[in-house]
Order: C-alpha cells, then structure tokens, then sequence
C-alpha cells in the first residue's frame, strides 16, 4: 500500500493515537511513513519535479571555517576535492557574495554567522541527522596546504585501514606539536607513536595513539554521531576534544589513526585574532588567546570528568558555593592540575589549594591562591576560576 493510500486510510483515526512510541520524540502521533527524522544538504530547484532534483548525491561533506583573505588557500582545497563531495563554507567575517569569483562557489553551501570558530558552526549546523547521507565528514581549517592531498585517495586508505576518525599526516618541518600527527615516509597509515618520556602512560592513550588533532580531522558517519554529542555549546574553540575523541570509538587505538601518504602542510595562520574585540586598551587578539584557550581546554576536560562521575559521587549542583565532597575534591585534583595529563596546565599559576567549590556551572574557584606575577587579578568569581585554572 502506498504512502497516500495510507494517510488516507488513517483519516478518520483521532489525532491522541500513538502510532510508534519509538518515533523520533515529539513525532510519537505521525504515521511512521510520513516521518522524515534525518535530512540533507543537497541542493534542490524550486520547481519542477523534486524526484529529478538531484542528478548527482555526493557521498562525503568537507567543511572550512573561512574569511575572505584566505579565499586562494580555499580555492587550491576545494580543487582537492571531487564530485563526490559537497562543499560548505562556513564565514566568519561575514563576506561571501565576493566568493562568486570562483565558479566552484556558486555551488557550494554557504553559511555566515560574524565572529564564530568552526566547532561553533559545526555544533548548529552539522546535527548527525542533517549530515547522515555523508559517509564522510571533513571538518577543516582554513590554513592548510593541500600540495600533497588527494581527497579520493584519503577516503581509500581511511577504508582500507579501518580509520573511523582520522587526519592527514602534517609537514613535520611546519606546525608540527605532537608526534602522533607526524607524516611518515615509510607507511600509508599509523595508529601508534613514541613521545616525550612520561607522556604516554599507556601506549593505547592519547597522545601516543587514538589521536588526532582539530585543524584537520575526519569522521566517519557513525563516529561523527557521537563527537557532535560530546561537542559543548559553549566552548566554541574545540580545545580538549582531540584528546576525548577517542571516547567515542572502541577500540580507539586501532580505529584512530594519521595517513601518511596523503598529507598537508599546516599554516597556523591565527586567524581568529583578529575577530576579538578591543577592551581596556588591550588589542583585539588578546581576547582570543591562549590563557582563555587553555581554560576552555581545561574547563572541558573538567565537564568530562564530572559527567563521568557525577552519578556516583551524587554531587548536587544547585548553588555557586556547593562544596565538593572528598572523594571529588581528591580526583578532581588529579585530573585537572596533573602536568602529565595537562602540561601547559599551571604555567601561570601557583596556589596551595585548600578548599574547592563549584561555581555554575561547573567553574573552579580555590579558597586560597597567589598568582604568579603577569596575571591580573580580579574579583568575579568566573573570572578568578580563569586566573587560578591557569
């Protein structure tokens, strides 16, 4: 029995039915025929019949976070890339009618939003349900040379090798910070590497393995699923997810790993200074720096760790001065101010930290603490969890 044959069928059945508790929520009263839970982003004409839309469906997306001053590194990208994906650009600055210069552009999607960082838009624009006819989905930054990548060969290999989240190789004489992302010579792919000594405390943990880094990486559908759903709507700058990644896949260590025979060049172009703002007679990319960088990096990891927890440690959060209990202050302490696991961690800061509270949502503030000269000092309390963090 066909579609319309079957609403009309259900025509005269009252609309307090539940046809299929499990419809997606809120559709729980439609007829399962008529539910359409995932979309697209294929374009479509506004006439004629929609069944002849499509002449092709390509089967990957790759994304870049753009501004117009680095229209011809894109443009050299996107050449990288065939038919079969589907190319969006997502615009900081705000400028994209000038990106018409390029033919490719006039069918690429374009999303602009002033001002925002790549995780921002991948968040609000990349649910799992949109993106799900992708096999693929490469979410990228805008300073990356592409002289030695081929986007079809990469997808091979990432099959080949069983990768469900993976980055090409990096120049190892170019923006190069851990070991792991190191091109190689003599191998197609890797999965493992040597680091520092006492980095890696298990060989199977990043950053010696189920590791990439955020400038380049690539998700499988299934693993894309699950990173969305671990991506915080407030913490736009993505800091912390590369070493959280491997949550989301089992076992990490062999289903993570970098291509090395299709490999880039990263630029480390910092862009996104220049969209902060003037305050206080600092300059614009002060606002977008490091320290608040690595307190979004720490404040993550912190989120992580609570969640992990929270269930049976049965902390209750429902005043800024909620006193952790022992047990967490005892773990907490561990995971956010151990150099091994956070190295950059406390090179601002020195404290005796006596007593820990939780300010909302989830901030860290310390009864007591000196700041190292260099840190100014203030008295929000969300402020003062920035200052001693770090």
């Amino acid at each position: 029995m066909g579609l319309v044959s079957d609403c009309r069928s259900s025509s005269n059945i009252g609309t307090a039915v539940i046809w299929v508790p499990s419809n997606p929520r809120g559709a729980e009263r439609l007829p399962p025929r008529i539910v359409a839970a995932e979309s697209d982003l294929y374009l479509r004409r506004l006439w004629g019949n929609p069944n002849e839309d499509l002449t092709s469906t390509p089967k990957y997306l790759v994304t870049f976070t753009v501004g117009y001053d680095q229209r011809m590194n894109i443009d050299a990208c996107v050449k990288k890339f065939s038919e079969n994906f589907t190319i969006l650009l997502f615009h900081y600055d705000g400028r994209v009618a000038e990106w018409d210069e390029f033919e490719w552009s006039k069918r690429a999607i374009h999303v602009s939003v002033l001002k925002q960082t790549k995780w921002w838009y991948a968040k609000r624009f990349l649910h799992p349900d949109i993106v799900a006819p992708y096999e693929y989905i490469f979410i990228w930054d805008e300073d990356l040379g592409v002289e030695h990548f081929n986007a079809e060969e990469y997808i091979k290999l990432v099959k080949k090798h069983g990768l469900e989240i993976s980055q090409p190789g990096l120049d190892p004489n170019k923006g190069l910070t851990w070991q792991m992302t190191k091109r190689r010579d003599d191998s197609e792919v890797h999965k493992v590497t040597d680091e520092k000594p006492g980095w890696c405390t298990d060989p199977h943990l990043p950053p010696c393995a189920a590791f990439v880094e955020i400038m380049a990486p690539v998700f499988s559908r299934d693993a894309w699923r699950c990173v969305w759903h671990m991506i915080q709507n407030d913490l736009v700058h993505g800091w912390g997810l590369d070493f959280a990644l491997r949550k989301c896949i089992e076992p990490a260590h062999e289903k993570i790993g970098v291509v090395d025979s299709q490999w880039i060049v990263h630029g480390s172009v910092p862009s996104l200074g220049s969209q902060g703002e003037s305050q206080n007679g600092k300059a614009p990319w002060q606002g977008v720096c490091k320290v608040f960088l690595h307190y979004q990096y720490s404040l993550f990891y912190f989120i992580l760790f609570a969640c992990y927890h929270t269930a049976s440690l049965a902390i209750i959060i429902n005043h800024p001065n909620t006193q952790f209990v022992a047990s967490y202050y005892a773990k907490a302490q561990r995971v956010l101010f151990s150099p091994l696991r956070h190295p950059n961690l406390l090179y601002k800061t020195r404290a005796n930290w006596s007593v820990y509270h939780i300010c909302s949502p989830f901030l860290l503030v310390s009864g007591e603490g000196e700041v190292q000269e260099g840190v100014d000092d203030v008295s929000d309390p969300a402020d003062q969890c920035r200052k001693f963090i770090f």
